[in-house]
């Protein structure tokens, strides 16, 4: 099902959170730091407000957790050029995770041409939510590879009387009225989008699995921070080398591996005794999850993947901050 207002609060607040804990700490140790006061910023710091006392205690615990973290591994936050080189804080807006780019915290210093972003995570650790529909081509849109004329026919034919029905029924039909749509819709939907990403693949060799590594897990290089009940979780995904570099004569407290990305899928296959769960795996050690599933309990024209990774190389850092019980 799609994520609720609270899921979208709570994890809205967990982006000021993590936010303000940074320009806080930056603060303290006498930098010169400007947040950029933009509508994503406004949302995300109504959101926290929203909600309870505890709850904001426990965001700003585990944010100030992951700052300490980050301050470590990214000298150039506390290291300024001149008094001139502002440090700017900014919350990004959602559209830009359509096009690969999962940060949703930006730490920017123009003068340095230098920038580092977090993805915020709130109790889950999906990797992205793209969908299908009969107008989406997911090869154009993710791999920069526009998909066949055939698979976007076979997607107008699954998806057209689902648009139709909806449209009938002034939008309150529901998919249960369908009875069982795995067999009619999943599993259809699923096999073409398989055959058809495998067909892209072997027309363009060495240029899919990157491709799509890159669109669900960022373009960007990144650090994604997991607030989990117990801990808090910094993993680095350093895909292209510009995270943890060093400032002048202050270095990282910590190295960070640069990930390679995939060249080959070398699989494609239902996950064990599931029909909606497809499992792509790739050379590297990269694989992903790619679960179907409708976004409400009634009937849209499109489906949504609930897309996780479910193992990654193994140079990618990770460090998990165990929380003191309240």
């Amino acid at each position: 099902m799609a994520k609720t207002s609270k899921q979208v609060t709570t994890g809205k607040a967990f982006e000021y959170a993590l936010l303000y804990s940074l320009y806080e700490r930056l603060q303290h140790h006498g930098i010169q730091v400007d947040i950029i006061e933009s509508t994503p910023y406004v949302t995300a710091r109504s959101c926290f407000l929203s909600i309870g006392n505890e709850d904001q205690s426990a965001d700003r615990l585990a944010a100030s957790f992951a700052v300490n973290l980050l301050l470590d591994l990214e000298p150039k936050l506390t290291h300024a050029l001149n008094e001139q080189d502002t440090l700017q804080l900014e919350i990004v807006s959602d559209v830009a995770g359509e096009d690969g780019d999962v940060r949703d915290v930006l730490a920017i210093r123009s003068s340095q041409d230098w920038e580092i972003g977090i993805s915020a995570k709130h109790h889950h650790r999906a990797v992205k939510h793209p969908r299908l529909s009969a107008s989406i081509d997911f090869g154009a849109k993710w791999l920069g590879i526009p998909c066949s004329s055939e698979f976007m026919e076979r997607m107008k034919a699954l998806f057209l009387p689902l648009k139709e029905r909806r449209s009938q029924s002034k939008a309150t039909a529901k998919w249960e009225e369908l009875g069982d749509y795995t067999e009619s819709l999943y599993i259809p939907v699923l096999e073409a989008f398989k055959q058809e990403i495998c067909a892209i693949d072997k027309a363009h060799p060495h240029t899919v699995a990157s491709q799509l590594v890159q669109y669900l897990i960022g373009r960007m290089d990144f650090y994604k921070v997991i607030k989990l009940d117990d801990r808090v979780e910094v993993q680095a995904y350093n895909l292209h080398g510009t995270l943890n570099q060093s400032a002048s004569q202050a270095k990282p407290k910590a190295k960070i591996p640069r990930l390679k990305l995939p060249t080959r899928i070398l699989d494609i296959s239902y996950a064990a005794g599931s029909k909606t769960t497809l499992l792509f795996t790739m050379d590297e050690g990269w694989q992903m999850s790619f679960r179907i599933h409708v976004a409400s309990s009634r009937i849209e024209s499109s489906l949504k993947f609930d897309v996780n990774l479910v193992s990654s190389p193994h140079t990618l850092f990770i460090n998990q901050l165990i929380l003191p019980k309240p």
